[in-house]
């Protein structure tokens, strides 16, 4: 039995212990905010955070989240007003979309350590975080925006 959190909600799993955590949001709880892009952890569509790090749910391990606290897109702010979710929207950054959900919740945990990046490390912590209609300009402004407050 896996007990969790998820969203602020306490959650059990009494199901495959193997099961990835993505799986799981989608299947069990109907969340389907994460996104399923690549299913091996290299375009990080279906990130989430697990004590506030922003992990690939695709390869994390329903007995990995056990004892954890885990956040979706779902939860990042009850009225979706999260900093980065305003920038998101007023920049207008997505193009196809699907990917975004992800990007979302890198740049949250991104800025929830390091609230004022500089380009280069919005870079690097964003560079697992594939868009296939290249909004990068606008992700980086997005994030920019949202380290300012705007």
């Amino acid at each position: 039995m896996a007990n969790l959190q998820v969203n602020g909600q306490a959650r059990a799993y009494d199901g495959d212990p193997s099961m990835p955590l993505l799986w799981y949001l989608r299947d069990e709880l109907a969340m389907t905010g994460t996104k399923f892009g690549c299913g091996v952890g290299l375009c990080g569509v279906c990130t989430v955070h697990l004590n506030g790090e922003a992990v690939r749910s695709c390869q994390v391990q329903m007995s990995e989240a056990a004892g954890k606290s885990v956040t979706t897109i779902e939860g990042l702010h009850p009225k979706h007003e999260h900093p980065v979710q305003v920038a998101w929207r007023d920049i207008g950054v997505p193009q196809c979309g699907y990917c975004q959900t992800g990007q979302i919740m890198n740049a949250a945990a991104l800025l929830a350590k390091k609230p004022a990046p500089t380009d280069a490390e919005i870079t690097a912590a964003m560079a697992g975080n594939l868009c296939r209609c290249g909004c990068y300009p606008r992700i980086h402004a997005a994030i920019r925006a949202a380290a300012k407050g705007a």
